[in-house]
């Protein structure tokens, strides 16, 4: 077991939980990145240095958009040497951080035992929008509360929070010639409480839990950003200095990105795959803007691109952009939700970034329009009703003050888009869902008119047809089940099918996010088995609760109709588990990397007058034993 003491700073009461899984690794001569990547470019200097890469992703909560400025982000040695990782106001949507990670800082440190961060967050501009299933609910800044002082995050109030993690049992290890990884977590769901809910005024009260690992999360893609520095077709790879989110300034560290011949890029608005686009990469001057999505292998210390963005495909970089899903189309005029713009960069900007939850795109004869992953030539065409999609082009406002985008000299770059839904039907190749989700949306807010070769071919929520290529197996499905899909929602005005997919997802095996709150008062003894292996907490102590539920996508599962109770274990599945145990009033956090020393700590404090207020967890769950397999989870105490 480990604890970590936690001070106040500005009035915040910080939950923050660190399992410390492993350390970085040791490889040797690492060049700009990794023992195995290219030496060219230009290292920064430092004798006895380490690469700490440090990653920020977030755990899903009821947001569509949760907007706050990254002031800083500090590390500190044993021996108080301070090293600053964020080195500009970074601009976050950590709602738009749930499926992926951000890689905010590959700096060269020098080596040693840090042990402690912190890291500060102003909320003096924040744009928060809570998901109600309708038109979403934006929170005024008077209705931002610290959970601390009660206060408004708002001037004349303090606006920043300085988040204070004592690392000191469980260092921060940066070896000299490797790579460290810190992947930080900010949980939404459980550093924030919404009441009343899903009506208007809202409140939003935010006591953070930020949770973090040396272990970066294996089940999300990894995103890193910035000018490039330099192309190596020898070893199929380039350098980019790392500029996280849409800083236009700053310099976060030489970062490596490797490709392989299925990497896929788009350059310019061009799409090419493999070695053909690593040279039109190479033609590319150095600075040019750089976006590549992939995965971080932690034994060999590489980071290998899937897709790679260049230039004007980079959002807000040669025009303005908006990326978001497409709610309906009428001749060539896209109604788009949960736009997040990115205006045309001039000078440092980065805090125009900026939310919409619904506009109205023009696209045209002149758009350009590419499919991710996909060679051949797109016409707008293929834009059609719950499709998501990067538009670029001019920014303007309709008579109302909205904001607007003529894309009509622009383009469109359509991106893989899930859906969830139940099966109603199996045929040869073909899966009919009653459809739960269309990238990350409900049904009920899309008008399918158009998407159809006639009206009576439109796409329907209730019978949305799935085309699935033959090397997906689909011998695992039956009418009922839940399914999920990853593809591409097919051309306007050619469905059925409504929608090809290139990927079926283990529905069993996706995270759900649980969220279980009592009152103030808590509960003092909400787990009827309390084991090593095992948590299990009865029907009538989940009926107790205020706020209740387990989520995949927006397929719910109601925990408090589960007779036999909800049984909460670890998941054996996963690379690293991320537990802990909040003490609210003591200003107290112990965190585990273990079930056992988890469950020893809870028998421990729940002494019959601490009480648990709040429970959120994360991981695959079965809704027909009623069991969580627990990847991460959180336990609030009121004392």
């Amino acid at each position: 077991m480990n604890s970590t003491r936690m001070r106040i700073r500005h009035g915040l009461w910080l939950a923050a939980a660190w399992v410390l899984a492993a350390c970085g690794g040791s490889g040797s001569g690492m060049g700009t990145m990794s023992s195995s990547g290219p030496s060219q470019g230009t290292p920064q200097t430092c004798s006895n240095c380490g690469m700490a890469m440090v990653s920020m992703t977030d755990a899903p909560g009821d947001f569509i958009s949760y907007m706050v400025k990254v002031v800083s982000l500090q590390l500190k040695r044993s021996d108080g040497t301070v090293v600053e990782t964020v080195p500009v106001t970074t601009q976050v949507d950590f709602a738009q951080l749930v499926n992926l990670s951000e890689i905010v800082s590959a700096e060269q440190i020098p080596a040693g035992s840090y042990v402690s961060a912190a890291m500060t967050i102003d909320f003096s501009s924040a744009t928060i929008v809570v998901d109600n299933g309708t038109t979403g609910v934006t929170i005024a800044a008077a209705n931002v509360i610290d959970g601390a002082t009660s206060l408004p995050l708002a001037a004349p109030n303090p606006t920043q929070m300085t988040l204070n993690l004592d690392l000191s049992r469980n260092a921060f290890i940066v070896t000299e010639h490797a790579i460290a990884n810190l992947a930080l977590d900010f949980n939404l769901a459980a550093s924030n409480t919404i009441a009343p809910s899903n009506t208007n005024p809202m409140t939003v009260t935010v006591n953070p839990v930020l949770t973090a690992s040396l272990v970066p999360d294996a089940t999300k893609q990894i995103r890193v950003r910035g000018p490039l520095v330099s192309v190596d077709s020898g070893t199929s790879s380039f350098i980019i200095n790392v500029r996280p989110f849409f800083n236009s300034s700053g310099d976060g560290g030489q970062f490596t990105v490797n490709t392989t011949s299925t990497t896929t890029f788009s350059i310019n608005n061009a799409s090419s795959t493999g070695s053909a686009g690593l040279t039109q990469l190479a033609a590319l001057a150095a600075g040019t803007a750089v976006v590549a999505y992939g995965t971080w292998d932690k034994s060999t210390e590489t980071f290998t691109a899937s897709s790679v963005l260049a230039g004007s495909s980079v959002p807000g970089m040669m025009h303005d952009s908006v990326d978001g899903t497409v709610l309906s189309r009428s001749g060539n005029v896209l109604t788009v939700a949960n736009g997040v713009i990115f205006p045309i960069e001039e000078g440092e900007n980065e805090d125009d970034m900026r939310f919409s939850r619904q506009m109205a795109v023009t696209v045209g004869s002149g758009t350009t329009v590419t499919e991710d992953g996909q060679m051949g030539t797109f016409t707008i065409q293929d834009i059609s009703v719950g499709q998501h999609l990067q538009l670029s082009g001019k920014l303007g406002q309709d008579s109302s003050g909205n904001p607007t985008l003529d894309a009509t000299a622009g383009s469109a770059r359509l991106t893989v888009t899930s859906l969830s839904g139940t099966v109603t039907a199996l045929a040869a190749n073909l899966v009919t869902v009653n459809l739960q989700s269309l990238d990350g949306q409900m049904p009920t807010r899309f008008n399918f008119a158009g998407s159809g070769t006639s009206t009576a071919n439109d796409a329907s929520a209730a019978a949305y047809s799935v085309a699935v290529p033959a090397a997906l197996a689909t011998t695992g499905l039956s009418v009922g089940a839940p399914v999920r899909f990853l593809g591409f929602v097919a051309p306007f005005g050619q469905a059925p099918p409504d929608f090809n997919a290139s990927t079926l997802l283990n529905f069993a095996g996706t995270r759900a996010l649980l969220n279980l709150q009592w009152p103030i008062s808590g509960s003092t003894a909400p787990f009827a088995t309390l084991s090593a292996t095992e948590l299990l907490i009865s029907q009538a102590v989940l009926q107790t609760t205020t706020e209740h539920f387990i989520r995949i996508g927006f397929v719910s599962f109601d925990p408090t109709t589960l007779t036999a109770g909800l049984a909460l274990v670890p998941d054996p599945s996963a690379s690293s588990l991320w537990l802990a145990i909040a003490h609210i009033k003591s200003e107290n956090i112990e965190t585990f990397s273990t079930f056992a020393d988890f469950t020893a700590a809870l028998t421990t404090d729940l002494n019959g007058t601490s009480a648990v207020v709040h429970i959120a967890a994360d991981g695959p769950y079965d809704s027909t034993s009623g069991t969580l397999s627990v990847d991460k989870m959180i336990v609030l105490i009121n004392d």
